[in-house]
């Protein structure tokens, strides 16, 4: 899909970061924009301020993680539209837990909007994009879904699970001759508030800091802005890109993990014990 003009682009998680980013962009380029959040709040600004630039935006609140929410909200959209061209499934949230520590309902709420946000999203407009005649499946990962990583079994499960999720549905696509495509995103550190928004436990004795110090470490390896990382998303549709890495921290780490696939484990440990033993 090379031209965007006049497309019309479902975004989830539209309120900020990536999501907010590929509104824009996407606006710019001629989509008819479909946004939405669990933040009212900032939802309803975005979409102020692109209906003053003079873009066409149906917003409106949505968690993902409801399933029937989810199928009404693609009903509504291809009812007001009478089409859909794109879909950007990239709501997400963060959790930093031991797997011995965590808690069943924190893993279930991550779970249900990384994973099966994506899920819903897919299975509600999949049919909508073949009646349309043309359309883009956009599933948002993470590099944490090509590596494993302490504290982030969870985040990690998701993203892994979204990876293979979406090219086993591109196969599918291609195999059946399908006019909708897909793509798997893995985004490196993107400047967002994922992280300072993220559910945390006492992780001390894994990375050797409390929980605000060990966000504030985390957030200084974020060196992609969000615009950055929706430019190269588009790009990447455009392209029709099986995966797309964003930031190029997301290219290191996916080239130690083909070319480490387990010793990178070991690196990481070694890594952690050091900084932990720092610490203390």
């Amino acid at each position: 899909m090379k031209d965007l003009e006049n497309r019309v682009a479902v975004i989830t998680g539209a309120a900020s970061g990536i999501g907010k980013a590929l509104a824009g962009q996407l606006a710019a380029a001629g989509c008819r924009l479909a946004i939405s959040d669990v933040n009212e709040k900032d939802l309803d600004a975005l979409a102020r301020q692109l209906r003053a630039n003079g873009h066409e935006v149906h917003s409106q609140v949505l968690d993902v993680a409801d399933r029937q929410a989810f199928h009404d909200y693609a009903d509504a959209i291809f009812a007001h539209y009478g089409r859909v061209n794109l879909v950007f499934n990239n709501a997400g949230v963060a959790l930093g837990a031991t797997v011995e520590a965590m808690e069943y309902e924190d893993f279930e709420w991550l779970m249900g909007i990384n994973f099966w946000g994506v899920v819903h999203g897919t299975k509600a407009f999949l049919p909508y994009l073949k009646q349309s005649g043309e359309g883009h499946i956009v599933n948002v990962s993470s590099v944490f879904g090509l590596v494993g990583i302490p504290t982030q079994s969870a985040y990690n499960a998701a993203k892994f699970a979204v990876r293979g999720f979406t090219e086993s549905l591109r196969m599918e696509l291609e195999i059946e001759g399908s006019p909708v495509s897909c793509s798997c995103v893995h985004p490196g550190g993107i400047k967002t508030n994922i992280a300072r928004n993220a559910r945390m436990n006492d992780v001390s004795h894994i990375t050797g800091a409390d929980a605000e110090k060990s966000i504030a470490d985390f957030e200084k390896m974020f060196r992609t802005t969000a615009d950055e990382a929706a430019a190269t998303i588009i790009s990447g549709v455009r392209r029709n890109r099986r995966r797309i890495l964003i930031g190029s921290d997301a290219y290191a780490i996916d080239t130690m993990q083909r070319t480490l696939p387990t010793l990178y484990q070991r690196l990481i440990v070694s890594g952690q014990k050091l900084m932990r033993k720092r610490a203390g």
